[in-house]
């Protein structure tokens, strides 16, 4: 093994070279399934009065317009605005798909990378009603004090089913807000 140093942390990296090797080239066969990735991708969306629905794939492309027959009552301007707002949530509704897709595959540094290449940051990130991962260990320490015997406001403590010391009871990983 090399006793190599990762990034700003300057931990030691204990890889050898053709671990590293072989990571280079399974995140290269990765990135090249990128395109394939966001072909497949879809995102719809349709407004409230069901008069407009928009596809587009992962890259923002429309594949599909439909509009309801009676959606000349909006006139042209409103339609032509509401045409817009429809294939934004469209848009962005591919976009977090891809990103939920890409995670996986990429590892989240290398989504993240490619997330900042393309100028469009997951919708998951402009979300203001996900909570931090301080937050969330906040949360689970009011828990755990709680089921140690301490009175609850809100009543009795009531078994979820999350274990804390059970890893495969709760996936970590869905605590990204960017997922």
């Amino acid at each position: 093994m090399t006793g190599q140093w990762s990034g700003a942390g300057r931990e030691p990296v204990e890889r050898s070279t053709r671990q590293l090797i072989e990571d280079g080239r399974a995140r290269q066969q990765a990135l090249a399934g990128v395109d394939t990735v966001l072909e497949q991708v879809r995102g719809t969306a349709t407004d409230n009065h069901q008069s407009v629905r928009v596809t587009v794939d992962g890259r923002g492309r429309l594949v599909e317009l439909w509009l309801r027959q009676d959606a000349v009552r909006w006139g042209a301007d409103q339609l032509g605005r509401l045409i817009v707002l429809v294939a934004e949530a469209a848009v962005d509704q591919a976009t977090q798909a891809a990103y939920n897709r890409l995670a996986p595959i990429l590892g989240d540094d290398l989504t993240y990378a490619v997330e900042q290449l393309s100028g469009r940051p997951a919708p998951a990130r402009r979300d203001t009603g996900g909570i931090t991962a301080e937050e969330f260990q906040r949360r689970r320490d009011e828990r755990l004090r709680r089921a140690d015997g301490e009175v609850s406001r809100r009543g009795p403590v009531v078994d979820d089913g999350f274990d804390p010391d059970d890893p495969l009871s709760f996936d970590l990983s869905t605590l990204r807000s960017d997922r």
